[in-house]
């Protein structure tokens, strides 16, 4: 039965910031992968109905995972949802991902869902993905640089 992860972070960046991080390939390139892994964007068309394609590289050994997917709701610093679907048939199904921003006095409230996450990747190893990620995230969006 696959799984779901539930995240949460509050994120001192404004929340129109934290949602560019998520549809610009630049961005989603220098966050997404967890540490040790490259990540190339080969598709990105951040619309509803609009596919996404990456790979992330595993560093170390060279080994390379591709996936892609279709954004479903989009609402600029509020709400993204895309699905993730891998290629290779061993991690089979769909998985959604739910990302919800809300601005607070600090900068942004995120809470990410992912469903669907296939029954041979551990459900804390996922975990633990998202949340280098999301520290990487951080680090992209908090600091705010005028020149």
């Amino acid at each position: 039965m696959p799984n779901t992860v539930r995240l949460h972070r509050v994120i001192a960046a404004r929340s129109e910031k934290v949602y560019r991080a998520f549809i610009e390939p630049d961005a989603v390139a220098s966050w997404l992968p967890p540490y040790g892994f490259l990540c190339t964007v080969h598709e990105l068309d951040p619309e509803v109905g609009g596919r996404h394609r990456m790979s992330f590289r595993n560093f170390t050994t060279g080994d390379s995972q591709s996936f892609g997917g279709e954004y479903r709701d989009l609402v600029p610093g509020e709400r993204l949802v895309y699905t993730d679907r891998f290629d290779d048939p061993n991690l089979p199904g769909e998985m959604k991902v739910t990302v919800v921003l809300k601005a607070v006095s600090v900068g942004t409230d995120m809470s990410i869902v992912q469903e669907g996450v296939p029954d041979v990747i551990p459900l804390e190893a996922c975990y633990l993905g998202w949340q280098e990620s999301l520290r990487k995230l951080a680090t992209l969006v908090e600091p705010e640089i005028s020149q």
